[in-house]
Formats: structure tokens, C-alpha cells, sequence
């Protein structure tokens, strides 16, 4: 069989250690996905393109190894904007290959032909286009180190038809591209000319002879005095706190010494996004509630990996005389609404590390008091959250749900966030067990992640019992990827907490505008929907409902079946007031 442009594209991703490639096929797409298949790529094929950039996104996340994911061109490319641009935000390393027309027809009104490389730089940390069989490998490995060095991100790769069929076929398509003696006129040869002159520059490489390396990201690493300045700084303060973000968690594989980092550092810490669960569950730094009122009293702070956004109210949230320090890859983000007080343009987990190294002083035991106090606050709000668990309604209280949920999960449960209001109140009452165990979308606050998310986790972590939770204005994005969920087998478990609104709008909407337009939804049979596609569907319209559900969730997901909850829930207060700006 002769080699395509399709066989040199997965020869590409198998040497930058892809094991599965994410996609919606299309003509433009085709050699790409058999290449794959053929090279011993899984190819997980979904319902819509924006899931397959959300798995790939995902996938990054849990195994540090890009993400890749494969659409056709025009609206196959359209379609992942929004996934693109959260992918950027939430800085995941990944690759998105794009069909596209043919390079010769470009720009004269072929099927969906547009200039994708011109969209994509808008929203992709980089776009990439190949116009010669000589480029796709070198595209390829500059776009898996471009994805990875420095602030990560998502880099877009146009690949045209042409190049990815087999040459023989593509010199077919091109008519009088090899035949000019047949031309009745001078503008037909000049054509038959040109169009042979153009093939043979698009295939001027011999495949067989063209060979890949691996594409070795080296990140970012602290400056050494600047680590020793805050060793310094460690030993004069009293009531030092750390926030962790997801940038913190960029290198999966070595999470585990970025806990005893953290534990020998001795600082109270808060874990945000995709580092919650660093820790496990009860850790004596970790503290989860409260954290404004903390970090107002704070001496010290140290931010690794995340900015001084709206999160941390754009810095104000700390004291004017807090010594801040902050690591971070990107320096916008280092400087962005407070300065750092000393900056560390590097990557969070080695500045962390190499700070751990520095410090040799029992900073901890000289912290207990400021620490219980802490401790303290955090223990009283559990406590009254557990007060709230207690309220019951006409249908499921959610706390109530989540406090179960809680004691339910196990050590390899992976918890995907897609969602406002329900989503939300499950931050504030769900602890991951582990590190790299919490996905949610990141500041973009992308609704419709949930499906991309645990097909991405599930195929980083085969072993993991994955678990949506979706409000029910989420789910409608990506709730037919369960189509996806039986057809390849991946037994899923997705929550849909049902309170027939977005809820999270019509809180504040109602209250300060007076008026829910535009906010009110159904009470909708989920659980229908996922038996329609061959899934499991389970409905729970009250508390003493819920283990039985959940008992019965965990056992059809062991058996290999996908399953859906549909959680009736009665709105609560628990996040009045919390309209982000």
C-alpha cells in the first residue's frame, strides 16, 4: 500500500507518545485517522468537534503528554473556537490538526474552504500550515514544542487534502498534471505545465525516506537567588499562606514531589482548579474555606501558578503591606494587577521544590498557632455546611447529595466539572481524593466540557471510575457524547443536577432585575435520553434515594455500561451573591 501523508501524521504522533487521537471524520481528515488506526493509534471518534478538542485538552492535563485532536476542514474547524480558546486559558498543551482544502484550489471557492491558519492564530497559542509533503513531519514536532515550552497552549496544524492522500491519487485529481503532451492548446498545456510543476514541488519528499524525533520541552526553572530570597523571607514571617493553582500541576508525573514540597514547606496552603486533591483529603495545611479572610491577615503570600484575577479579587484581597510572592510561566500573568514583591518567571513546581531544598528551618512547628486558626475556621464552616445538609425540600437537597457523594468516592475517583450553581456548591463540598482527580474548564468558565473532559481522563487513566457532574443547562451541550460513551465502550458515570433552570443566573437576575426571562428550563427526562442511546438512565427525585442510586451507578459502570443520574434537586442559597465580574 502506498504511504500517504496520513501514515507520516501518526508516525509523527506515535513518537511524541500519542495513544489515542480525538475526532469528528471528515474526507478532508480520512488518510489521518487510517494512518492512526494502521500505526496502532486508538481513534476515538465523537459527536461534535468541540468534544474531541475538550478530550484532547483533558488527556494533556492527566498524562503531561499533548493532547491531539483531528477535524475536517471549514466548519470542522469552526466548531472548536470555543474549546481552543479554553484550552489557551486554562494553558493545556495540545495539538489540533485541521483539514482544509486543497492547496492548489485555496482561496477559488472549494468545499468549505476557508483560511483556517488566519481564524485559529486568534484563539491558539500558534497556527501552523503545511503546503509540501516535505513540511508535515517538521510542522508536527514544531507544533508539540510549541504546545508545551514556555506558557502552554493549544497549536493548530492546517493540513490540506492533497497532501494527505496517496501522491498517485492526488496527481489523478490534478488532471494534466502529468501528461502535457495531450494538451490541444497553448493555455491548456501552460495549465498542464504549471499544475505538474506545482504537484511536483508539494511532493518533492520521499516518505520513506523522512524520519521523527521526539519533541523534548524543557520548562521553565527559577532563578536561584531569587529562591533564596524567599527561603530568607520564610524565616522572618508569622502568618505565611500559599495558593496553588492548575499551573502548578503542569508535569502529572512528578505530582507526587510536588506534595512533599508542599509538606515540608509546613505553610498553610489553598488548592484551586486542577490542584485540588494535590494533598488528599485531609492534609494538615490544606484549608478550603475562608481563604478571603486569610489571606487579609497574611504576612506572606505565595502564589504558584495561579494570577491576581477576579479569583483574588485582582489582588485586593490581600493586605497592602502582604509580602507577595509569586512563581509563574507566564509573565503577564506574574505581574498582573499587583506586583509581586519578588517575581518568579518559572514554573510553579520547580520553584516550589527548589524553595523546599532551601528551607531547612522547622518553619512549620513555628506556624502551628497561625495554622489552627485556620484550621479552625475551616472546621466551622464545614460544620455549617453539614447544618445545611440537613434541610429537606420537595425533592434532593444538593449539599445533602455531595456530603454522600463524598464517602462514596473512592481513591481513583476522577471528578469532571461541567456546570454553574451545582457544579459550583461541589467545589465548595467534594474533596478529590488525589492529585490530578478535579477537571473543571478553567477561568474561561466554559460551559460544555463535561463529556470531552472524562473521555480525555478516561484514556490518560483507564483505571479511574470517572464521574460528571453536570448542572442541567451544561448537560445539554454534550449530553449525546453519550452515544460516544456506549459505542466505545468507556462506562462513564455523568450526574445531572436537575433544578429545571440556570440557576446560577436566575439567582441574581431575579433578584436584582426583577425577572427570570431567559433562565427557566424543564425538569427534562436526562435519564431517557441516555437509555435512548443505549446508556443506563437513573432518576432520583429525593433524599433517601440517593445511595440506593449510587450503589446502583457504581455497579452498572463496573459491568461496562455507561450510566446518567438525573438528581431532581431543590434550589438552595448556598451561593447567593456570588455573581463573578
Amino acid at each position: 500500500m502506498e504511504l500517504h501523508g496520513g501514515d507520516m501524521v501518526a508516525k509523527v504522533l506515535s513518537v511524541q507518545g500519542v495513544k489515542v487521537v480525538f475526532c469528528l471524520c471528515g474526507g478532508h481528515i480520512s488518510p489521518i485517522l487510517v494512518g492512526c488506526k494502521r500505526a496502532g493509534i486508538g481513534v476515538l471518534d465523537v459527536r461534535n468537534e468541540a468534544t474531541a478538542v475538550f478530550a484532547a485538552d483533558a488527556a494533556s492535563r492527566v498524562t503531561g503528554i499533548p493532547g491531539v485532536a483531528v477535524v475536517t476542514a471549514g466548519p470542522g474547524v469552526t466548531n472548536t473556537v470555543t474549546a481552543v480558546k479554553n484550552a489557551r486559558m486554562a494553558q493545556s498543551a495540545m495539538v489540533l490538526i485541521g483539514g482544509a482544502a486543497p492547496t492548489v484550489l485555496k482561496g477559488r471557492g472549494a468545499l468549505q474552504d476557508i483560511d483556517p491558519g488566519s481564524l485559529m492564530a486568534t484563539v491558539a497559542k500558534a497556527a501552523i500550515s503545511v503546503r509540501r509533503n516535505c513540511d508535515i513531519v517538521s510542522a508536527l514536532e514544531r507544533a508539540f514544542l510549541m504546545a508545551g515550552e514556555g506558557v502552554p497552549g493549544p497549536v493548530f496544524v492546517e493540513m490540506p487534502v492533497d497532501l494527505l492522500y496517496p501522491e498517485s491519487l492526488a496527481r489523478k485529481w490534478y488532471g494534466g498534471a502529468t501528461d502535457a503532451k495531450s494538451a490541444k492548446t497553448v493555455g491548456e498545456r501552460l495549465k498542464s505545465l504549471y499544475l505538474r510543476h506545482y504537484v511536483d514541488r508539494m511532493f518533492s519528499c520521499s516518505l520513506d525516506e523522512m524520519e521523527t524525533t521526539l519533541s523534548v520541552v524543557s520548562p521553565p526553572v527559577p532563578d536561584a537567588d531569587s529562591v533564596k530570597k524567599v527561603a530568607a523571607l520564610l524565616d522572618r514571617v508569622h502568618f505565611p499562606v500559599m495558593v496553588l493553582g492548575s499551573q502548578a500541576m503542569l508535569c502529572p508525573d512528578r505530582v507526587g514531589e510536588l506534595a512533599a514540597a508542599v509538606d515540608q514547606l509546613g505553610i498553610p496552603v489553598f488548592l484551586t482548579g486542577m490542584a485540588r486533591g494535590l494533598l488528599g483529603e485531609d492534609h494538615r495545611l490544606q484549608i478550603r474555606h475562608k481563604r478571603k479572610g486569610a489571606l487579609k491577615q497574611a504576612d506572606l503570600v505565595i502564589m504558584a501558578g495561579m494570577p491576581c484575577d477576579f479569583r483574588m479579587d485582582y489582588g485586593r484581597v490581600m493586605g497592602r503591606k502582604t509580602t507577595l510572592v509569586a512563581a509563574n510561566r507566564s509573565k503577564h500573568d506574574l505581574y498582573l494587577n499587583r506586583k509581586p514583591d519578588v517575581a518568579l518567571h518559572a514554573d510553579p513546581f520547580f520553584f516550589l521544590a527548589a524553595l523546599a531544598r532551601e528551607t531547612v528551618l522547622q518553619s512549620g512547628e513555628r506556624w502551628m498557632d497561625w495554622r489552627s486558626s485556620l484550621t479552625m475556621a475551616d472546621r466551622q464552616r464545614e460544620a455549617e455546611i453539614d447544618a445545611m445538609a440537613n434541610f429537606s425540600g420537595q425533592y434532593v437537597n444538593p449539599i445533602l447529595f455531595f456530603r454522600k457523594l463524598d464517602r462514596f468516592l473512592t481513591g481513583n475517583a476522577i471528578l469532571v466539572a461541567d456546570g454553574g450553581d451545582f457544579v459550583a456548591t461541589a467545589a465548595y463540598t467534594l474533596s478529590p481524593k488525589g492529585p490530578l482527580q478535579w477537571l473543571d474548564p478553567g477561568v474561561f468558565g466554559t460551559l460544555g466540557v463535561g463529556a470531552g473532559f472524562a473521555l480525555g481522563a478516561r484514556q490518560g487513566r483507564p483505571d479511574a471510575e470517572v464521574w460528571i457532574l453536570y448542572g442541567d443547562g451544561a448537560a445539554g451541550y454534550s449530553i449525546t457524547e453519550m452515544d460516544t460513551f456506549v459505542r466505545h465502550g468507556l462506562p462513564v458515570i455523568a450526574v445531572v443536577g436537575n433544578d429545571a433552570g440556570w440557576t446560577q443566573i436566575t439567582r441574581d437576575q431575579r433578584e436584582i432585575l426583577g425577572d427570570d426571562v431567559a433562565t427557566v428550563l424543564a425538569r427534562t427526562d436526562y435519564h431517557r435520553v441516555a437509555r435512548g442511546y443505549g446508556a443506563e438512565g437513573l432518576v432520583v427525585k429525593a433524599d433517601h434515594e440517593i445511595d440506593a442510586a449510587l450503589a446502583t451507578a457504581r455497579a452498572v459502570a463496573a459491568a461496562g455500561k455507561p450510566v446518567l443520574i438525573n438528581l431532581w434537586i431543590d434550589p438552595t442559597d448556598f451561593r447567593k451573591g456570588s455573581i463573578s465580574m
